[in-house]
């Protein structure tokens, strides 16, 4: 036979109990049920044993119902509806009334009292008999398993090399670059995760790379700045100590003054330095921006008249921010200082505030009526130790590192710093700050 699992056939029927009827109702519809169920058994049995055909329809309950087209005359069938108390039953059906499951309680006790009645269960086979059980012939089973393996084998082998070898890339990439080697880059191709790895890792370097460069190049700016005045007053104080050179109080003074000027780009770098890396303090409070830009006027009257400038003042109403009121009078101190250094004399500087129409932004602008700078100018203008006007000393257009802190304060305090210009006309800077300003707690 095959070794299939045999099929079990249960001859019991399964009951039909309505829905919405009452326990009790329902236990002695069950019992009436096995009653009959068996009485129909022993009925079918004796029509078979004589060798007549049998029916068994079942009815609304689910029992069969014997029929027979001849009748042979030791069987006898049953008449009528059995009782189901003289079977007993009733007593062990009760036992459902506590069940949850009350239908599936009535099916099993049915089960178990009919068990003895029933026919036995059928068993099912399927397959031929003394079928032997199917075999795999050695020989191509080892054929296909070899192959299996042999391709297991080469898509492993491929795709370690395409997985390996840009991960080996990558690892003498990095080994070059923490070396020094900042122009290392790994080839990329496709759009997988090795290919976006690869993308990440050339981006860092450079990232790295413009770091190095702008370190470099900021180093290079601090040297040539100090150089030549850091040797001016070494010649001058040599030449006092070896008495070339006679102690006028004019000569003091323009020493004096060169070393206030050194001492200013010193506390510029280091505000800078504070600034880029997230440490400047910050006291942000509520300020008055059109108090702010009257104090930067009054500050800045008597050089603007030494340099025949008008300081006019464009702030029809109040407008209240969050932010630190000493460094946004530093950023405007800045801008007003440069605008006053570029108007010549006749001309005027405009200290501007407005609003937004939904009042969320307010802007901040310097205006002059100077010469302007060149548009191609315009991008460098931020950069540190840039000046627009090359002939423009340390003297006369300060230590170069004005706007790049300017900028830095106003990014800290989540706004942005614009500038337009044309030649010939002026130069505007806009500073856009929300009127809601970092909190407190957000300052550093």
């Amino acid at each position: 036979m095959s070794n299939q699992p045999p099929v079990l056939v249960d001859p019991r029927p399964l009951l039909r109990i309505p829905a919405g009827q009452l326990p009790r109702t329902s236990m002695k519809l069950t019992a009436t049920a096995i009653a009959q169920y068996r009485a129909e058994a022993a009925y079918a049995a004796c029509l078979t044993r004589a060798g007549a055909e049998v029916t068994a329809p079942p009815d609304d309950t689910g029992v069969p119902r014997i029929s027979t087209e001849r009748r042979p005359g030791q069987c006898e069938e049953p008449e009528g509806e059995p009782d189901p108390r003289t079977a007993q039953d009733l007593e062990v059906i009760r036992t459902c009334e506590s069940e949850q499951q009350f239908t599936t309680c009535l099916q099993r006790v049915f089960n178990e009292r009919v068990g003895s009645a029933a026919p036995p269960r059928l068993v099912i086979r399927l397959g031929v008999r003394d079928e032997s059980p199917p075999t795999l012939a050695a020989a191509p089973t080892m054929a296909v398993a070899g192959g299996v393996a042999l391709a297991a084998v080469v898509g492993a082998l491929l795709l370690s090399r395409a997985v390996l070898r840009p991960v080996r890339a990558m690892t003498l990439a990095a080994g070059g670059l923490g070396e020094g080697d900042l122009g290392r880059r790994v080839p990329v191709s496709g759009r997988d995760e090795i290919a976006q790895l690869g993308r990440a890792f050339n981006r860092m370097a450079e990232s790295i790379q413009a770091v190095e460069e702008r370190q470099r190049r900021l180093t290079g700016d601090i040297a040539h700045e100090l150089r030549t005045p850091l040797a001016n007053l070494r010649g001058y104080l040599e030449a006092l100590r070896d008495g070339v050179v006679e102690p006028t109080p004019e000569l003091l003074d323009s020493l004096h003054e060169e070393a206030l000027l050194q001492q200013r780009i010193v506390d510029d770098l280091q505000d800078l330095a504070l600034a880029e890396a997230g440490a400047l303090t910050y006291h942000p409070v509520r300020v008055d921006l059109r108090e702010l830009l009257e104090a930067a006027g009054t500050a800045h009257r008597a050089q603007a008249d030494a340099a025949g400038v008008a300081l006019r003042l464009d702030a029809p109403r109040p407008v209240d921010v969050i932010a630190d009121a000493d460094r946004l009078r530093q950023v405007v101190g800045n801008l007003v200082g440069n605008a006053l250094r570029a108007t010549a004399p006749g001309g005027t500087v405009t200290l501007a505030l407005a609003q937004a129409e939904d009042g969320e932004l307010v802007f901040l602008q310097v205006r002059d009526t100077g010469k302007g700078i060149p548009a191609e100018d315009l991008p460098h203008l931020f950069d540190r130790f840039w000046r627009a006007d090359a002939a423009r000393g340390r003297a006369t257009g300060g230590s170069g590192l004005g706007l790049s802190i300017a900028r830095q304060i106003v990014t800290d305090h989540q706004g942005t710093i614009a500038v337009e210009s044309t030649v010939g006309v002026g130069t505007v800077f806009t500073v856009t700050l929300a009127t809601t300003g970092p909190t407190p707690d957000d300052a550093g």
